[in-house]
């Protein structure tokens, strides 16, 4: 397949115009066939890649009442005895998260796979224990399933999973290890750095959430590990009111991914968080942001076969969006959901505009049709399903704003 008349943003420092080819599940120098598809001078970038998430988390409205708050451990004590908790727990009661694949949580996580396909997303870091490979195959785009975790460096695995230093050898330096650490603004978070440090898990291989807490001193440390960072600020800004040192990390060469958090505290997707950091953070350039969500976190997920570019030989993991802005930087700042054109997982339609599908094979009981700001769009899957489901025990129409319909 070739798909043709595009601005193509290979990478944070390659725009041109051109076309894109792919064979198979991977971009190609070559189309294979005689397939060839005009994008009407669209905008072409690679899948974008979503750092920090809790999938089954993404219910609404946000919750922060007595905001802001010295340390996580005081919002999740808030969290549990909301009004948006309590809806949930009509639909879904955990005791943990040991197992997402019952009692709801797997409509629960889809329903934020959604969010993120929505928004251009087809890599999603999921930070929950470790789940069963059932959990994993229910999703059409790559949630991650080789890592390993804790919650925080303070709550360790309440939520389930092992010790924090069991999880951390059972990825052999070879996976990312994810936990929440000094988040937030108090002496509990400020001492995390050290207990970590004390565990022998500062090591290169970890993804550290949040980090708001953290000195110039221990940030040295994380750049001379190597470790990644990723930052919510979105999330950290409205809980905590604070943020962590982007412009110190940046000089130290910490690679730092860009995550929503569930929308519990978090932006509503991926597409507004990138916009939140340009009209919060101006220093930042549109290039790096636009870095935070594709080769930065392909790099701290430690990918093996997709680098957040438009590369050869590598995972075909497209996203096309209509062109509002001469300068794919600036016009990915400007994008929402109506404007996605066609996003591709492996070279498999995900989501887009109908026209698109006849390119494709494709089986109609697999996909979602629908009508969204007066164009025909499809989706992989049925959240429809999902809804009703949701609607039938609530007994009302729920609103979930990041979805279309």
């Amino acid at each position: 397949m070739e798909l043709t008349n595009l601005l193509v943003t290979a990478d944070f420092k390659l725009t041109e115009f051109g076309n894109i080819c792919v064979t198979d599940d991977k971009f190609s120098e070559d189309s294979s066939d005689n397939i060839v598809v005009n994008c009407h001078d669209a905008v072409a970038y690679p899948g974008l890649i979503n750092i920090h998430d809790h999938l089954a988390d993404n219910w609404l409205p946000r919750i922060g009442a007595d905001r802001p708050y010295k340390n996580k451990s005081e919002w999740i004590k808030e969290l549990r005895e909301s009004e948006s908790l309590l809806e949930r727990k009509e639909v879904w009661q955990p005791e943990d998260y040991s197992d997402l694949t019952e009692n709801n949580a797997m409509e629960l996580a889809l329903l934020g796979m959604y969010k993120n396909i929505f928004s251009g997303v087809v890599i999603i870091m999921d930070h929950v224990p470790l789940q069963k490979k059932a959990y994993y195959d229910n999703f059409f785009i790559n949630v991650i399933s080789d890592y390993q975790q804790g919650h925080s460096v303070s709550l360790k695995n309440w939520w389930g999973g092992k010790s924090l230093e069991s999880e951390y050898e059972q990825t052999d330096g070879n996976y990312p290890f994810v936990i929440h650490v000094a988040e937030g603004s108090d002496s509990t978070t400020k001492n995390e750095f050290d207990t970590l440090r004390e565990l022998g898990l500062l090591k290169k291989n970890v993804l550290m959430a949040q980090a708001t807490n953290l000195t110039d001193k221990e940030l040295e440390e994380v750049a001379e590990v190597g470790a990644s960072i990723a930052w919510s600020p979105a999330s950290n800004n409205f809980l905590l009111e604070k943020s962590f040192n982007y412009q110190r990390a940046k000089q130290l060469g910490i690679n730092i991914c860009l995550g929503t958090d569930s929308t519990l505290s978090g932006s509503l997707n991926i597409l507004d968080e990138i916009r939140f950091v340009r009209e919060n953070y101006p220093e930042i350039s549109k290039r790096e942001i636009f870095k935070m969500v594709t080769e930065n976190p392909a790099k701290a997920l430690m990918l093996k076969d997709y680098n957040g570019k438009i590369e050869a030989d590598k995972q075909a993991n497209l996203l096309i969006t209509k062109k509002k802005s001469d300068d794919p930087f600036e016009n990915l700042l400007k994008v929402n959901t109506e404007d996605i054109e066609l996003l591709l997982y492996r070279g498999i339609p995900i989501t887009g505009l109908v026209e698109y599908l006849k390119f494709f094979s494709w089986d109609a009981k697999q996909y979602y049709l629908f009508e969204y700001q007066n164009a025909k769009r499809f989706v992989v899957g049925h959240p429809e399903r999902i809804l009703d489901k949701i609607n039938d025990i609530l007994s009302y129409k729920k609103i979930f704003d990041y979805l279309p319909f």
